[in-house]
């Protein structure tokens, strides 16, 4: 059974950018309630989180093993705890926003890890899911991290992820190298033939011209 190994086996660029101050920054900046972040994503897409994680999850039994990568101070987690999710698990390579999760989601399992290295066995996680974490992979390292998603998921992994039909690099707080809009379920699917596409959603910006996606796709038994 494979195991991830860790959170210094794979240290990117971007990882090194994510674990120092910019990703400190980055929390300090974003640090939301789960009411304050139902508030900024109607303004942003006209619908709250709450509302879109209903759409994509109104099926799956609320004990369901939930594994977030990339959790940042747990904002979505707190999100699905108070739509009755209790096994919730998330991992975040940078310590401060890891401890900051801690503090606000006593009952989940955190963990400091990257996607590259889930410390976790195979099939582990009945959903495994990200919420604008792919889109700061380099296109290079992206298919590491879908491995890593796609071997600790035994049923289903979900995102919500900038949109572009084709990888996309996009300047970010004046630094390159750093994000990335691409098509994440198509990405899934061509990497693994075991995944089906089971619902897709666009979320066009109201006050732009960006457009994010909601997907889900589920894995055979």
């Amino acid at each position: 059974m494979k195991r991830g190994l860790g959170l210094n086996t794979s240290q990117t660029e971007q990882i090194r950018t994510w674990i120092g101050d910019f990703g400190r920054e980055y929390t300090d900046r974003n640090t939301y309630t789960a009411a304050e972040l139902d508030q900024f994503y109607r303004q942003t897409y006209g619908t709250t989180r709450t509302e879109i994680n209903e759409r994509f999850l109104k099926d799956l039994p609320k004990e369901v093993r939930t594994l977030e990568v990339g959790c940042n101070m747990g904002t979505q987690l707190l999100i699905l705890r108070e739509m009755g999710f209790s096994n919730l698990f998330g991992i975040e390579i940078q310590s401060y926003a890891l401890g900051r999760a801690k503090e606000r989601i006593p009952g989940a399992v955190l963990t400091q890890a990257s996607a590259f290295a889930i410390p976790y066995p195979d099939r582990y996680f009945d959903i495994v899911f990200t919420s604008g974490v792919l889109i700061h992979i380099a296109p290079t390292d992206l298919p590491n991290a879908l491995s890593e998603i796609h071997r600790c998921a035994s049923a289903w992994i979900w995102g919500f992820e900038y949109y572009a039909p084709v990888t996309t690099e996009i300047a970010y707080r004046g630094h390159q190298a750093l994000l990335w809009k691409n098509d994440f379920a198509r990405a899934y699917l061509r990497h693994f033939g075991d995944l089906e596409l089971v619902r897709e959603e666009r979320f066009p910006y109201l006050g732009s011209n960006n457009v994010d996606t909601a997907f889900l796709l589920r894995r055979e038994p």
